[in-house]
């Protein structure tokens, strides 16, 4: 048998080396990074990973996330090594059409993937968010002799995601709220795909953590795992987050590109590899070989995982002999369970009532938390106007960890990440605030929150030029269109408080979409309680005067209200008019084509009406038909007088609409 020395080496390069066959045989991938780091990620996996690779989704197990998503051969390598159900040949079939391993790492594709990473900084954030969930749930579970939830968030960073603001942003965030047990690996490899990181990148890292109030260590040679392995240990033991800068060379081994950017994101060709292979000591052929002795080194963890999930299970049943409520709560959480009563005795307005859509949000909000613990957010430093504040939930914080009210500061794009990590981390439903044009800065988080199927819950306020008079670099134009764009993700602009309650009730029962709920801040009055719950249908009809109308007026929103003044007036004229409130274009698409044929009949004259860009509304009113939108930016001044100014009046609207009507010559519309 090998010397456990010798074994160790060749479990290291065993991992180098299904890496650069897998490059290899896709012709192409990202073969630097797991060269250089292997050996971290090899003594994470053996002397400190918690987890069962016959059982991915134990509750308490550590969460691994490689951020630097670009060399997901490395990820690949070590869950087929320990034993994950990721066959052998799935790494040969390495970024092809239908394979398990896709150019990078894909959660809900692969088993093992806790995120999807790629975006560099995405992962590093997404961690907080995850060590945040662990956090908050310790602080509600946990008792004294139960460490029911107690587990580690691992990493490994790069370069490129500690370059990206959304780095700094979590970072900031993770060290003011002393995150123990949060520890990544920083790849410090000195290569970026321009070149060496001097050229843009010359700051002291370890500096910077040490100001946002991490641990940080640095271990000088990336291929010493005793060092690797006392810098972890050590980081284990302090009260702060850690970063440990491991000083690598990009694509070891290499004879003429290790430590180049050539390495970074090439293939590195029969020859190259052959060379590499050779200087690793490492057999050139079969490819994807691997000695008997260094898989069943690496499978010890079936075994390892086994009996730690078997040990939590013994200890959740005493558990639940003690504190039978509380593991009963815990239960329904980790399976995603909504107690019928949270969603029960919500508040209904009568009908005329005037209150902002966000006002109603935040009345909505309350009684749901009142009755579910589990639901959790806060706001990008704007909770006051986004109506976010769960009342008497407490604030999160280092010292309250089991505050509900989630203070993420000005910091869009880390709360975007970070609800991702909490929802990802399961037992938890999270949601986030902030004004409608600040989901810029959080647009990458969302879409991934789509890819991953998260249903995260976003308050978007101020929806329009109705907030008035901040002016246009507040007022949102083209993002309801921007959001609309991105696949799975539901935007909701509900017209009234009671559709602001369906709505609420939407994005709770979602278990695979994000929702995003565009608010006013000006007033609305409510609609029939009984007509808005068409607001889960997408679209529907809200008011007509004839059952076969010659003009439909779709509108979303604060617009409805408009169009129902404008269709009374023009039905006071002798026109046969319906209102169609069309609150999520998306969920309106889900319905079959009979009812949405109904709902918006054939060669039917339509005039769409929303504050917004009219990008996406043609598909609705046909060639033949209106749209009243903004192609333009707002102005600052009072609400009422901007949309007098831009006509979003009931002149304009009928106005518009017998336009519509005296051309109208019976062609036909979708």
């Amino acid at each position: 048998m090998l010397e456990q020395k010798t074994l160790q080496d060749e479990a290291i390069n065993a991992i180098r080396a299904l890496a650069i066959d897998g490059v290899e045989a896709a012709g192409c991938g990202h073969p630097g990074l797991p060269l250089g780091a292997a050996p971290m990620a090899y003594t994470l996996w053996k002397f400190f990973l918690r987890h069962n690779p016959q059982n991915p989704r134990w509750f308490n197990r550590d969460r691994f996330i490689l951020s630097a998503g670009h060399g997901s051969m490395l990820l690949y390598a070590l869950l087929y090594l320990t034993g994950y159900d990721l066959p052998l040949d799935e790494l040969k079939r390495f970024r092809q059409w239908g394979s398990k391993t896709p150019g990078h790492p894909e959660y809900g594709l692969t088993p093992g993937v806790e995120t999807t990473t790629g975006p560099l900084g995405q992962g590093f954030a997404t961690g907080v968010g995850m060590a945040i969930a662990e956090r908050w749930l310790a602080a509600r579970f946990n008792r004294d002799q139960f460490p029911i939830i107690d587990h580690f968030t691992y990493a490994i960073v790069s370069d490129g995601d500690l370059m990206e603001g959304i780095s700094s942003e979590a970072a900031s965030l993770a060290g003011t709220l002393r995150l123990s047990k949060l520890i990544y690996l920083y790849d410090d490899n000195h290569i970026s795909i321009e070149g060496d990181t001097s050229i843009a990148f010359r700051e002291n890292v370890l500096a910077r953590f040490d100001a946002y109030g991490w641990h940080t260590a640095r271990v000088n040679d990336g291929n010493n795992v005793d060092a690797i392995r006392n810098a972890i240990a050590e980081a284990q033991q302090d009260p702060r987050p850690s970063l440990i800068a491991v000083r690598t060379i990009i694509g070891y081994g290499s004879p003429h590109r290790q430590g180049t950017p050539k390495v970074h994101g090439e293939a590195l060709g029969p020859e190259e590899a052959k060379l590499t292979k050779e200087a690793l000591g490492w057999p050139t052929d079969p490819p994807f070989y691997v000695p008997d002795s260094v898989l069943s080194h690496f499978r010890e963890a079936i075994d390892q995982g086994k009996r730690q999930e078997a040990q939590w299970q013994s200890l959740f049943q005493a558990y639940a002999q003690s504190f039978p409520d509380l593991a009963e709560e815990l239960t329904r959480a980790m399976g995603g369970e909504i107690p019928d009563e949270a969603l029960e005795a919500l508040p209904e307005w009568a009908e005329g009532a005037a209150l902002a859509t966000r006002a109603a949000s935040g009345q909505v909000l309350n009684a749901v938390a009142a009755k579910w613990p589990m639901l959790i957010g806060g706001s990008a430093d704007l909770a006051p106007s986004n109506n976010t504040t769960i009342t008497g939930g407490g604030d999160f914080s280092a010292e309250n960890p089991s505050g509900r009210n989630f203070h993420f500061g000005v910091r869009e794009h880390a709360m975007g990440a970070a609800l991702n990590g909490m929802q990802l981390h399961g037992g938890l439903r999270v949601y986030g605030g902030t004004f409608l044009i600040f989901s810029d800065y959080m647009r990458p988080a969302i879409r991934l929150a789509s890819l991953m199927h998260q249903p995260v819950i976003y308050v978007f306020t101020h929806d329009s030029i109705g907030l008035g008079e901040d002016g246009p670099t507040h007022q949102p134009v083209e993002q309801l269109a921007s959001l609309r764009a991105i696949p799975g993700l539901y935007v909701v602009r509900p017209a009234d408080p009671n559709e602001t309650r369906e709505a609420w009730i939407m994005a709770l029962k979602s278990t695979r979409h994000p929702i995003a709920l565009a608010l006013t801040r000006q007033k609305v009055t409510a609609i029939p309680a009984t007509k808005a719950k068409g607001l889960h249908r997408g679209g529907y009809i809200l008011w007509e005067n004839r059952e076969q109308p010659e003009l439909i007026l779709l509108a979303s929103g604060s617009e409805v209200g408009l169009a129902l003044r404008a269709a009374q007036e023009l039905a006071q004229n002798g026109v046969a008019v319906r209102v169609v409130s069309m609150p999520c274009w998306e969920r309106f698409e889900e319905q079959d084509e009979e009812y949405r044929r109904h709902v918006l009949p054939p060669n039917t004259r339509r005039l769409a009406i929303e504050a917004a860009s009219p990008m996406g509304w043609e598909k609705y009113v046909g060639q033949q038909g209106a749209i009243l939108g903004l192609d333009h930016f707002g102005a600052s001044a009072p609400a009422e007088e901007l949309f007098r100014h831009f006509g979003f009046t009931v002149e304009r609207v009928t106005e518009m609409a017998r336009d519509l009507l005296a051309r109208a010559d019976g062609s036909t519309i979708a």
